[in-house]
């Protein structure tokens, strides 16, 4: 198990951390180090690879140069307890992924939870796709983990999808996720599609994210998902199909399903510009634009290649 181990922040004037296990993989700190760079700072964000969650929080209430940070799996429901406050997606996604600083009564420091994950799923969409031919058609998403519900609040709220198809081949998991919908108020335009006789009978869905890893079907209930999904993208109009998996390849079975079926595939790491470019604003209040967009996705792009 790793330990806390502070990373050394002296070439850097302002700092964002990342703290996960393991993301020694992770392109996000070479994604917000091209965006300060291209607004002429020496900021930066350092991964922190630890299992000791708290020992990290204390170490980033005691740093001055933080300016707020990233948390990725295993933390992102469990950092919940330990902050100050939520933001209105990190509570209706149940889960967080960027601690943001605010400022309390008598200077002291307010640590803000929320999601921009939602935000990444969002703009992965409306920056690709022409047009936005989403509100009030069917959205679908694959999976019911914690990416599952950050997808249905992005097409639920930014997007305007409804109704909204879940498929998965864990149902404890979308009888989870429908809980917490209805508990909310947000359930009534959810469906979970189960059987092949049921995707027959349901229009084709305008906007698809996938969120599950990339593997081939084993089990029974894994082969009738993939039918299901396969139903779903060959019975009529053609959308844009969100690969979130893209490590270690963005060429999973499923976007090649679906460009086999005709539909546009949106690869994963545009979601992970998005999110993160989110983050940067809130975290230096600096104003995102394509400029910036463009030098996120050619740093990361990089990185990717050079991992090859």
């Amino acid at each position: 198990m790793a330990q806390f181990s502070p990373p050394d922040t002296s070439s850097l004037d302002r700092v964002a951390y990342l703290v996960g296990y393991p993301i020694a993989h992770s392109k996000s700190p070479s994604l917000h180090h091209a965006i300060y760079s291209a607004v002429g700072q020496r900021w930066g964000q350092m991964l922190c690879e630890t299992t000791d969650l708290e020992c990290f929080l204390r170490y980033l209430k005691s740093d001055p140069k933080c300016m707020g940070s990233g948390v990725t799996m295993p933390f992102k429901v469990a950092v919940i307890p330990y902050l100050d406050e939520l933001t209105d997606e990190g509570k209706a996604i149940g889960a967080v992924n960027t601690i943001v600083f605010k400022t309390g009564p008598g200077g002291s420091r307010i640590y803000c939870g929320t999601n921009t994950d939602c935000l990444g799923i969002r703009d992965a969409f409306l920056t690709n796709v022409e047009g936005s031919p989403y509100r009030g058609k069917p959205g679908l998403v694959v999976g019911g983990g914690g990416t599952c519900r950050a997808a249905l609040y992005a097409l639920q709220q930014f997007m305007g999808c409804s109704p909204i198809y879940i498929i998965n081949r864990d149902a404890g998991e979308v009888e989870a996720v429908l809980q917490e919908c209805q508990a909310r108020g947000v359930g009534d335009n959810l469906i979970y599609v189960s059987t092949t006789d049921q995707a027959k009978s349901l229009p084709s869905p305008a906007a698809v994210v996938s969120a599950v890893p990339d593997f081939t079907p084993v089990t029974e209930t894994e082969k009738i998902v993939r039918e299901i999904l396969s139903i779903l993208l060959n019975g009529g109009e053609k959308g844009a199909l969100l690969e979130m998996c893209y490590h270690p390849s963005p060429d999973t079975e499923i976007s090649r399903l679906a460009q086999k079926a005709g539909w546009q595939v949106v690869g994963g790491i545009e979601a992970m510009i998005g999110q993160g470019l989110a983050q940067a604003s809130l975290w230096t209040g600096i104003e995102i634009d394509d400029r910036l967009r463009d030098v996120a996705r050619k740093a990361v792009q990089r990185q990717m290649t050079n991992a090859d």
